[in-house]
């Protein structure tokens, strides 16, 4: 019986050196470039579960403002110069613009927040009343008011983000005398960014980057030759 259970401890033994004999082996086989790639697959995994429409409200008022910003501004400063080179009208009309827009951009941001703000309230209580006979979860609610849009903070980024974009042609148009050369300099720094702007709303929402700053940079140009060809045109009829 000795000899039996001797016999059986030995085997155990054998078998659990075996087990801590593979295990070393796998780990040494394990490249450190194999542990590198594996940890990047697991952070794209914690990438994929992540929500990116949670940043489509400020996304958007911030990306809309300072595009806004900047194509507004830069189409009136260009429509000025169509038909003054005077570099004092060329600004004021582009300070004008920045103040103008960015307070519109705000108030306006303000008020249609605010509204589907109320709209959304207004389901949660009729929700809410609906739901007292079946006893909802508290943590529900909560995490349903933490999604609510706020009116401040949308404002506050599309005024912001407004400025910014609108301060590009300014500062490109403030400094350089010369007409014509002034004109190239706020088309080609409004130019950069645009493509800037429609890359930074791509990389930020996660969708195709071509086709967001593409976009953005077309849309752009159209507005400034637009604005530069009719004010043209009607500057030189005199009406």
């Amino acid at each position: 019986m000795a000899s039996n259970q001797a016999s059986l401890n030995h085997t155990n033994k054998q078998v659990f050196h075996s087990n801590n004999n593979n295990d070393l082996e796998q780990q040494a086989t394990t490249t450190p470039l194999e542990i590198i790639e594996t940890k990047k697959e697991e952070e794209e995994e914690e990438e994929d579960f992540f929500d990116y429409s949670r940043r489509s409200q400020w996304l958007r008022a911030a990306v809309l403002g300072a595009n806004d910003g900047l194509v507004s501004t830069a189409s009136l400063m260009m429509g000025v110069g169509a038909v003054k080179q005077d570099i004092k009208a060329m600004i004021l009309t582009g300070f004008a613009g920045l103040v103008a827009g960015a307070c519109s951009m705000a108030i306006g941001e303000f008020v249609s927040v605010y509204s589907q703000l109320d709209v959304e309230l207004a389901q949660m209580k009729r929700d809410k009343e609906r739901g007292n006979n079946n006893n909802n979860n508290s943590e529900e609610e909560e995490e349903e008011e933490e999604r609510l849009p706020n009116p401040l903070q949308a404002a506050a980024a599309s005024a912001l983000a407004f400025s910014i974009g609108a301060m590009v042609p300014l500062l490109s148009a403030s400094f350089i005398r010369e007409y014509k050369v002034r004109l190239g300099v706020v088309v080609a720094a409004v130019t950069f960014a645009l493509v800037l702007f429609g890359w930074l709303g791509a990389v930020l929402g996660k969708v195709p980057v071509f086709r967001s700053s593409l976009r953005v940079l077309l849309g752009g140009w159209m507005a400034m030759a637009i604005t530069f060809a009719l004010t043209k045109l009607i500057g030189s009829s005199a009406l």
